[in-house]
């Protein structure tokens, strides 16, 4: 499918000067990339994205910098769609797995064996449910493995008033 629209980011602030590197993802890893592998989280509202970054802590919010995305993208796959799931094999007990636990300890990490045959299917992205502590039943996530300045797959900050920095060197000690 093709996914037009705004989706959103809580940045750490520390961050916001790279807004669509996806290299936090590609160096920690995440429910839907295992470390090495780049990737660009982003929430379909704002409200989840602040979840997401504040790992269900709701009460505790780290500073944050939230940053909206204008996204056009072809070849994603909505994982929230019971016919989707079916179409590309997917259980929501694999997208639910406890990923980190299993990441820690060695084992087979279901998510992420969906996303290496999606993406060797060729699929761009994904659309997935939040699966944040807090986060509301109907909060979905978009997570993309291919994005760039100019379709089928762009990703653009909004960001007209360049408000975010250009570089790391405010964070440099």
């Amino acid at each position: 499918m093709r996914l037009q629209g705004v989706a959103y980011r809580a940045h750490n602030p520390k961050w916001s000067w790279s807004p669509l590197s996806g290299e936090g993802a590609r160096t920690h890893g995440g429910r839907f990339n295992p470390k090495g592998v780049a990737a660009l989280y982003l929430s379909l509202d704002w409200q989840t994205a602040v979840i997401e970054a504040s790992q269900g802590f709701a009460y505790r919010i780290p500073p944050l910098t939230i940053v909206s995305y204008e996204v056009d993208c072809e070849d994603i796959a909505d994982l929230t769609s019971v016919e989707e799931r079916a179409r590309h094999r997917v259980s929501e007990k694999g997208m639910a797995c406890a990923w980190r636990l299993l990441a820690e300890t060695g084992a087979a990490v279901p998510s992420w064996q969906i996303a290496e045959r999606l993406i060797e299917a060729g699929v761009a992205g994904i659309v997935v449910p939040s699966y944040a502590v807090g986060a509301d039943q109907d909060a979905k996530n978009l997570v993309l493995w291919r994005w760039s300045e100019d379709l089928p797959h762009r990703v653009s900050v909004v960001d007209e008033a360049r408000r975010l920095p250009r570089n790391d060197a405010s964070w440099r000690r």
